[in-house]
C-alpha cells in the first residue's frame, strides 16, 4: 500500500474519543479517516459506503454492540480487517472478539505509533494482539481455564511442530511481524513466511489470532 493512504473507519460511540483518536491518526501521513460511526449498525454502513482498509471499532456500545457488528461483518461475507480498539479487557470479551472475526486487539492506553503500527498491519494483512492481553490469556490457560477450541478449524498435529517453529509461534503471539520475527531469529523474511504457514497449517488454523488462541488451547506457550 506504499504511497496510498490506509483508509481508516472509527466506530465508537463517545464523539469526544472519536475525535481525539481522529485528530491523532491525522498526525500520521499514511493514514487517512475516511468515516465514523456511533454503534454496529451504524459501522455497518460504513463499511459499506467508504470500503475503508481497516476498522478501529469499539466493543462497548449501546444498541449494537462491537461483537454484534464482528458478527454482522462475518455474516454478510465482509472481510475488512477489524481492529479492536477498547478500554475494556475482559478476557472474555477479548476471545468472542477475536472468535467474532477481529484482527487485532488493542487497549486504549496504546501510544500513536503502536495505534499506527496496528493499522498498518492489519492494512497489509497480518494480525495483532497487545502482547499483554496473550500474557493474560495465557495466565488463565495455566490457572485452569483455557478458551475453548474454534470447532470449524481443523485438528492440531502438536507432536509435529518443530522447535524452530515453536520459536515462530511465539513470537507471533507475542505480536511480532514476519519482518520483526526475521530480525529476532536471524533468519530470511521469506523463510519466517513459510514457517508461519506450516504452523497454521499444522494447528488448523485459518489466521495468526486463531493459531494464538489454539496454542494457549494446548499448552503451546507455557
Amino acid at each position: 500500500m506504499s504511497g496510498t493512504p490506509v483508509r481508516v473507519a472509527l466506530v465508537d460511540d463517545q464523539t469526544l474519543v472519536r475525535q481525539g483518536i481522529r485528530s491523532l491518526l491525522e498526525l500520521a501521513p499514511d493514514v487517512e479517516v475516511v468515516a465514523e460511526a456511533e454503534d454496529g449498525m451504524a459501522a455497518l454502513a460504513a463499511v459499506r459506503e467508504h470500503a475503508p482498509d481497516v476498522v478501529l471499532l469499539d466493543l462497548r456500545m449501546p444498541r449494537h454492540d462491537g461483537i454484534w457488528a464482528l458478527e454482522a461483518l462475518r455474516e454478510s461475507g465482509d472481510d475488512t480487517p477489524v481492529l479492536v480498539l477498547t478500554t475494556f479487557d475482559d478476557d472474555a470479551l477479548v476471545l468472542r472478539a477475536l472468535r467474532a472475526g477481529a484482527r487485532g486487539y488493542l487497549l486504549k492506553d496504546v501510544t500513536l505509533e503502536q495505534l499506527t503500527g496496528a493499522v498498518r498491519t492489519l492494512a497489509s494483512g497480518g494480525t495483532l494482539v497487545q502482547p499483554s492481553i496473550t500474557d493474560r490469556l495465557l495466565r488463565a490457560v495455566r490457572a485452569g481455564e483455557p478458551p475453548a477450541e474454534e470447532a470449524d478449524d481443523g485438528p492440531v498435529v502438536v507432536q509435529d511442530l518443530t522447535e524452530r517453529e515453536l520459536e515462530v509461534l511465539r513470537l507471533v503471539a507475542a505480536g511480532y511481524s514476519n519482518r520483526e520475527i526475521a530480525h529476532a531469529l536471524f533468519l530470511a523474511e521469506g523463510t519466517v513466511k513459510n514457517h508461519v504457514s506450516t504452523v497454521l497449517l499444522k494447528l488448523g488454523a485459518r489466521d495468526r489470532t486463531r493459531a494464538v488462541l489454539r496454542a494457549l488451547h494446548h499448552g503451546l506457550l507455557g
